[in-house]
């Protein structure tokens, strides 16, 4: 297990953290955890502002091929795919790799990547419909903190189930005091958020021995 930031070539978008923090009410935050239309699609101060694919996840994607050394015929599970950019970038650099996606977004996948339809199943991360070392590498970016800190657990567990050693976790996170204060004024989804000190209590807790990183608002 170790930290290794395999995102390090997405682009930077841009937040403007000031107008999302005075737009936020609970009802927003309800709205956004809806995970549908309003959260890809509607306003910005709801989520995304607009989820389109324009191929930012192509180098990630060769990124990720290289870390794992995936080769055709292996499989690899996105676990927060969405519209499954990222299933359809990771068979575009590696023709011949089965890359499936899951998420719990009926919306998202009713809106997924031609290229993607029929790879993409509707499900929770903390229950995994998939046999035990079934997968060649895990993906989860940005997904598993929308869950309580125990549902975390029990969904880094399914991970670690599927492929023992060989996955990559993305979450929210912060190295400083302003860090995390600037995080809550920004952040909608996120129900368990912690410094990388926590993250990684959390991480041995569960018994998770993949990789993980940050994604840190700045």
């Amino acid at each position: 297990m170790g930290e290794v930031n395999l995102l390090a070539r997405l682009p930077k978008s841009r937040r403007n953290v000031t107008a999302r923090a005075t737009a936020k009410t609970e009802e927003l935050i309800r709205v956004s955890r809806e995970y549908g239309e309003m959260y890809f699609d509607g306003p910005r101060e709801y989520g995304y502002g607009g989820y389109r694919y324009d191929g930012r996840w192509l180098p990630v994607a060769e990124d990720m091929v290289a870390h794992f050394g995936l080769k055709a015929g292996d499989r690899v599970l996105d676990i927060g795919c969405a519209k499954g950019f990222l299933v359809k970038d990771l068979m575009k650099v590696c023709p011949g790799l089965e890359v499936f996606g899951l998420d719990v977004s009926r919306y998202a996948l009713m809106h997924c990547e031609r290229e993607t339809v029929g790879r993409l199943h509707l499900g929770n991360a903390i229950d995994l419909p998939f046999p035990d070392g079934s997968f060649a590498a895990v993906l989860s970016l940005n997904t598993i903190h929308n869950l309580e800190r125990s549902d975390c657990i029990r969904a880094l567990r399914e991970i670690e189930r599927l492929a023992p050693g060989r996955a990559f976790v993305q979450v929210d996170s912060y190295r400083t005091p302003e860090q995390r204060a600037v995080f809550i004024d920004w952040v909608l989804t996120a129900k368990y958020h912690d410094y990388p000190e926590g993250w990684i209590k959390t991480f041995a807790d569960a018994g998770y021995t993949g990789d993980y990183y940050w994604t840190i608002v700045e």
